[in-house]
């Protein structure tokens, strides 16, 4: 080979190289005016981080694979034709906790009337602390879980990592919780890391649902006849289906088809978390969950977590989520390379 023909073959190499990465940048834009910051991977949109206080919580919502399909319910923010409207609360993804010394954070949404707030908690997002863009997006956090008072339980410290690989695009998230008064997380259901699911992603359903039109009118479909969710669970130890539900496992995914595509998200637990491996939460109207505090009601009273944190002590919890859409639905062999990455991953 020449060296001119080497030199115009380095150079080509070289573009489609700088191609390929400006493809897969990732921009973390803050939107003027709003509680809002958008993620965009080249020049298709990946979420959004909405941290307004009337959510009750901050949510990356809505999330859309690397082929714009949107995997999470778009009620109550956006209603659309036949999208359910149970649980209220459920936005995009989330994190909170349904008993931390008796408030119950999960719940909490437009729909609890003004009396009843009492008993339940707010995380509110008092500072971005973070937005870099680049090969891998991050956004960085800090938010207090109070009371109806304002008095701040805990504080809250969230670093969100964005990055695509090939065709399935990646959220790395890492939360430490700083208790300011004593605290605890008294063993319950609801918790911890949360998504609610696209209704293509629910598994089919013999019991009545209630749904909502464009112009937020309910109608109720009765059980059986919803020939729009076709979704499945299958954890890392091979539950599939219902039977995930309470069970424990390092991963579990949740696929089917939408549209031509096999569509796919799973969730990594890290082994440094609390109660390691986690108990799955993942019912199959579309809640996606991963509770490993939990184990009261997942082990049916066999045993119990409460965790406890002193005034100044913290806890962390570290997960990984990988959305995927393509031919096939991401294999077990390519769940494990990303869980490998994860825990290999310096924190």
């Amino acid at each position: 080979m020449n060296k001119k023909y080497l030199a115009v073959a380095m150079l080509a190499t070289i573009s489609i190289v700088q191609a390929m990465a400006q493809k897969n940048n990732v921009s973390v834009v803050k939107v003027a005016g709003q509680n809002k910051i958008d993620v965009i991977i080249g020049k298709t949109y990946f979420t959004s981080f909405l941290y307004p206080d009337s959510l009750e919580k901050p949510v990356l919502y809505p999330i859309a694979t690397v082929e714009g399909t949107i995997v999470t319910r778009v009620f109550p923010l956006n209603p659309k034709l036949n999208d359910p409207t149970d649980h209220p609360h459920h936005i995009g993804m989330w994190f909170n906790y349904e008993n931390v010394n008796g408030l119950d954070f999960w719940n909490n949404s437009y729909a609890i009337s003004k009396e009843k707030k009492d008993v339940y908690g707010w995380v509110k997002t008092d500072k971005i602390s973070e937005t870099t863009s680049g090969d891998k997006g991050v956004l960085s956090y800090h938010a207090n879980w109070v009371n109806q008072k304002q008095e701040v339980l805990l504080e809250e410290t969230t670093k969100l990592e964005f990055s695509q690989v090939g065709h399935k695009r990646v959220i790395d998230r890492v939360t430490t919780l700083t208790a300011d008064m004593p605290v605890t997380f008294n063993d319950a259901k609801d918790g911890l890391l949360g998504l609610r699911l696209a209704h293509e992603l629910q598994i089919p359903n013999d019991k009545d649902q209630k749904f909502t039109d464009d112009k937020g009118i309910v109608t109720i479909v009765k059980g059986g006849t919803d020939k729009q969710a076709n979704g499945n669970y299958i954890t890392s130890e091979g539950k599939m289906g219902n039977d995930a539900w309470s069970t424990r496992a390092a991963w579990c995914k949740v696929f089917e088809k939408m549209g031509n595509d096999s569509v796919s998200i799973v969730i990594i637990d890290h082994p440094s978390n609390p109660n390691y491996p986690t108990f799955w939460h993942a019912r199959g109207y579309g809640l996606f969950a991963a509770n490993p505090l939990g184990e009261k009601i997942f082990t049916n009273g066999k045993s119990t977590k409460n965790l406890h944190l002193e005034k100044g002590q913290s806890v962390t919890f570290r997960y990984r989520v990988v959305i995927d859409e393509g031919k096939n639905s991401i294999c077990e062999a390519q769940i494990k390379k990303f869980m490998d990455e994860f825990v290999g991953k310096p924190q």
